[in-house]
């Protein structure tokens, strides 16, 4: 599956979470780090099946626990998922963006330095907003 067509649902962006950050994990492994008690584990077992159709996951199948692990990249999804959601949720501003996300979340004075140091890094490069290796859209 091409990244640039990856809409993962909120229950698959969780797996998907999960496998990043754990690696290699069999569907008990991703069911335990979930830690939902209202969910049970033939539900996890179907969305990572669904996920192998859909073919954001990999499934080795070798041995007799089966091993999953993400194949859609972390970094282009969130990306993705980030345009989209300044796209159709704020209407193409990604600093209304960032205002809702500062305004109703805490943010450590670690995360604060680090918003600055990127602040700093930003530059307008044929109209659009780059930071390190990707462009995000720059709207007024």
């Amino acid at each position: 599956m091409s990244n640039n067509n990856i809409k993962p649902t909120e229950g698959e962006m969780e797996i998907l979470q999960v496998l990043w950050q754990k690696g290699l994990c069999t569907v008990r492994e991703v069911h335990e780090a979930l830690d939902k008690k209202d969910s049970g584990y033939t539900t996890t077992l179907k969305l990572m099946q669904i996920m192998h159709e859909k073919g954001m996951v990999e499934r080795d199948t070798n041995q007799k626990t089966h091993i999953y692990k993400a194949v859609v990249n972390q970094d282009k999804t969130e990306k993705q998922l980030v345009n989209k959601m300044i796209d159709n949720v704020f209407n193409g501003s990604a600093a209304r963006l960032v205002m809702q996300a500062l305004g109703n979340h805490s943010a450590s004075a670690d995360e604060i330095e680090e918003i600055k140091k990127i602040e700093s890094l930003l530059t307008i490069v044929n109209g659009k907003v780059v930071y390190g290796s990707g462009p995000f859209k720059k709207h007024d």
